[in-house]
Order: structure tokens, then C-alpha cells, then sequence
């Protein structure tokens, strides 16, 4: 019982290719523009002293936006939709529940349902549900806000970027499918 529990973890597949120079570059311009561009939105618009947009799971949306662009996790869909849906779930369970640990674990697990659910998974999205839990002030003064702007517009402009620089390169398509 147990060696075969254990053996589960050996793995069975080889590993992933090393990306070539082709690959490299796109993805390197794509996540630069978008995140560039989210933080100068930020700082034009929001605040110039404060990348406000600017939130650690977009970091996480951009590998798979610019680097691994066929993945189901990638799609549209699942960027707006996942990134959204958890960020109300992570808001909401702030605002419910008083004790922190318990807020955070009940934030990323309840968007992990909730994305499974409307076929929208998009793994930074968890982070996301989990930033608005542990994020600070300035996040959680904004409540509900924060599903909208930063993570509504900053996912949107991640994915216009995605959809021009993918697109732009000529082996490259983007995306696989809307819905």
C-alpha cells in the first residue's frame, strides 16, 4: 500500500524541451510590454508613487500568457474570469472572516472551486484570492473595488498585450479558444 503510494511520486513522463531562441524572444518582449504597460497605467493614472495595478499574481499570468500560450490555463477565459471570480472570493472571505489564516486558506481554496466550477482556472488566481486577504491596507480599503481596478483592468491589459504580441509573431497564435 504505502510503495505504491510512494511510487506515484516517481513521476512517469519525460520533462519539458528546452525552449528555442524564437520562443525565448517572444516571450521575453510580450511580458515585458505587458507588465510594463500595467505598471505605466498605474503609475499615469492610479498613483505615480504606488504601482497600484501592479499585483503579484500577474506575474504568474504573464508565464503563462507569453510562455506557455496554448495551455487551457492561458486562455482568455480563464485570465479574465479566473482572476476576477477569485479576487471577489478573496474580498469576501476578508470581510467575513475576522481571523486571517483561516480568511486566506478559505480565499484560495473557495477560488479554486469557484474557478473549477465555471471552467475558468487560472492558477494565479489564487494568488490573487489570497492578496486580497493578506495584501494589506491599501488593498483591503478598497473592497470590492479591487476585483475591478487593479485586477479586472490589469488582467485586460495583460491580455490585449497578449493578443497584439502573440499575434505579431508569425508562428505564434493566440488564442486557442474565447469560451
Amino acid at each position: 500500500m504505502m510503495q505504491k503510494f510512494f511510487s506515484k511520486m516517481r513521476g512517469g513522463a519525460q520533462g519539458p524541451g528546452r525552449a528555442n531562441f524564437y520562443e525565448l524572444f517572444w516571450s521575453w518582449l510580450g511580458s515585458f510590454i505587458g507588465i510594463a504597460a500595467v505598471a505605466a497605467i498605474s503609475r499615469r493614472w492610479l498613483d505615480p508613487n504606488d504601482l497600484t495595478l501592479v499585483i503579484g499574481s500577474f506575474g504568474a499570468s504573464a508565464v503563462l500568457l507569453y510562455a506557455s500560450i496554448k495551455s487551457p490555463l492561458a486562455q482568455p477565459r480563464n485570465l479574465i474570469v479566473g482572476h476576477i471570480l477569485s479576487a471577489v472570493i478573496g474580498v469576501t472571505c476578508y470581510q467575513l472572516v475576522a481571523i486571517t489564516w483561516l480568511s486566506a486558506a478559505l480565499a484560495v481554496s473557495l477560488a479554486i472551486v469557484g474557478m473549477q466550477l465555471t471552467k475558468s482556472l487560472h492558477p494565479p488566481g489564487g494568488a490573487t484570492a489570497l492578496i486580497a486577504v493578506i495584501g494589506g491596507p491599501k488593498i483591503h480599503a478598497i473592497g470590492y473595488l479591487y476585483a475591478i481596478i487593479p485586477v479586472g483592468l490589469g488582467a485586460l491589459v495583460l491580455l490585449v498585450i497578449a493578443l497584439i504580441c502573440n499575434n505579431v509573431a508569425g508562428r505564434r497564435r493566440y488564442p486557442e479558444f474565447w469560451f
